[in-house]
């Protein structure tokens, strides 16, 4: 079993991450964003994730991001 120091903790388009990752990082987390799609295809493979991203966080802030993400996931769900 792997252990990692980072967890998931949203999945979407290119601009819904953006939002995600925008209001992240003015909490002073610094997320990291995952594009298998865009790896996929400069490898030379094709892609059926074309566009949608990961986002991920260290585990020492998850709590503080997961309040952040709902609650952006809220305010765009709104819209």
């Amino acid at each position: 079993m792997s252990t990692t120091e980072y967890t998931k903790v949203y999945y979407g388009n290119f601009i819904l991450v953006t939002r995600v990752k925008d209001e992240l990082e003015a909490a002073g987390i610094v997320p990291i964003i995952k594009d298998e799609g865009e790896s996929q295809r400069l490898a030379g493979y094709a892609s059926m994730n074309q566009g949608f991203q990961e986002v991920y966080v260290h585990n020492d802030e998850l709590e503080k991001a997961m309040v952040i993400v709902n609650k952006t996931k809220a305010e765009m769900e709104a819209s």
